[in-house]
């Protein structure tokens, strides 16, 4: 039997661990270690262990299991396998399964990520209005206006932001078409994280946000479809009318990629890191090894000869983890898209919270997918770990009606891929 105590403490770890989403790493990991460690102590329980859901835990493993072998047979064991401790943050996917009790608690848990993405968003935009010249110094009372010119609020840099803001944006965006936007604040929040994200000038972060938006249309009504669509193109249009700003110089940028010096130094990037992995085709050279090898792969146009990881999730993982490790990553989404899809499709039109929930989902691992083709956001901490407990939506939204803290989450389907 669960104490009075358990519900008090799944919320407040929870509370910890949506605050540290935006405001702190340190936070938000020492939150999910402590989730994680309430999940293991309720999986003693043999009723508990036979009823708990492990949606996708064979990809999941499949991938997992690559990765430690990739790191066995790299030519730094200690190091790969060091560096292979972001496997732990798949951890997010599954005590989110297991701690949103109801379909009411999982809604609860995107506004209040909206409202803390909302109130982050707001200080990066400040940032860039307010950013002095020169810089203030590192550690000075002004420490937030340091690297100012593009939003990154607390992050280490701008591409964090842009990745967060980028999930929890598309995230939100059915909910707020299916009747959110009557809750005066979550559109308020919504438009301030969608300012934020344009105060990064992340360009891969935009093109996911619009790939999210284009694979959510056919999940919503025709009405809320076309003025979706209308809204995204006035978005666009009004940016590139204002040419002159750096905003629409940098969205017209997007249809001339062989201009900027960014998208060349990708591109050197991937060359280099094809012809790393061609040297390790199956198992990769291991998982943090690129930093020390890059710099003998490197092209000589190239102006950056030394990196850690090459500006694209697919490709990053296929240097390090080789075809076994890509094969069994791609699985993972592969097997999210079928279940999560068969979930919505499952859902009766008038299940308005719960189809919102899990179009949310989908359009949220869309954008987060897109944006990793240009930046390698699946090594990214904080964005990771807002993605995997967004993929945790469409396993709850099946929950049955009244189920609380002393229920098992079973009577639902469980396990598989």
């Amino acid at each position: 039997m669960p104490t009075a105590a358990s519900p008090l403490l799944r919320r407040g770890l929870l509370a910890a661990f949506v605050v540290g989403l935006g405001t702190s790493i340190t936070l938000a990991q020492t939150a999910l270690a402590l989730l994680v460690l309430r999940w293991l102590w309720r999986m003693r329980d043999p009723v508990s262990r036979r009823e708990a859901e492990s949606p996708l835990w064979v990809p999941v493993l499949a991938f997992s299991g690559a990765t430690v072998l990739s790191a066995l047979a790299s030519a730094d064991p200690a190091l790969s396998l060091w560096q292979s401790k972001d496997l732990f943050l798949v951890l997010a996917f599954y005590v989110m399964v297991d701690s949103l009790r109801r379909t009411e608690e999982a809604e609860r848990l995107v506004h209040a990520l909206a409202l803390v993405g909302g109130l982050v968003a707001v200080l990066g935009v400040l940032q860039v209005e307010l950013c002095p010249t020169p810089e203030p110094p590192r550690g000075s009372p002004g420490w937030l206006l340091i690297r100012c010119a593009r939003a990154r609020a607390f992050f280490s840099t701008t591409m964090t932001l842009a990745g967060v803001l980028n999930v929890l944006l598309l995230a939100t965006l059915p909910g707020l078409l299916s009747g959110g936007w009557r809750r005066g604040w979550l559109p308020v929040a919504w438009l301030a994280m969608l300012l934020g994200l344009s105060a990064t000038y992340v360009r891969g972060a935009w093109l996911g946000f619009a790939a999210g938006v284009l694979a959510m249309l056919p999940a919503i009504p025709r009405l809320a479809r076309a003025l979706l669509l209308l809204g995204l193109v006035t978005l666009v249009g009004g940016t590139l009318i204002a040419a002159d700003t750096p905003i629409g110089r940098r969205v017209r940028s997007i249809g001339h990629p062989q201009e900027t010096a960014s998208f060349m130094e990708r591109t050197y990037m991937w060359r280099s890191g094809i012809a790393m992995w061609r040297e390790h085709p199956w198992l990769g050279v291991g998982p943090g090894r690129i930093k020390l090898l890059y710099e003998d792969f490197a092209l000589p146009e190239a102006s950056k000869k030394r990196t850690g990881h090459l500006h694209n999730t697919p490709m990053q993982i296929l240097v390090e983890r080789g075809l076994l490790g890509l094969a069994a990553w791609l699985s993972i989404w592969a097997a999210f898209y079928r279940r999560a899809g068969a979930v919505l499709w499952g859902l009766a039109p008038g299940q308005t919270v719960e189809r919102a929930l899990v179009a949310g989902s989908l359009t949220a691992v869309t954008g987060f997918l897109v944006h990793g083709l240009s930046e390698y956001n699946f090594g990214d901490s904080e964005t990771v770990m807002v993605a995997w407990a967004i993929m945790a939506l469409p396993f709850v939204a099946v929950r049955p009606a009244g189920a609380n803290e002393g229920d098992p989450p079973g009577g639902r389907e469980r396990g598989g891929a």
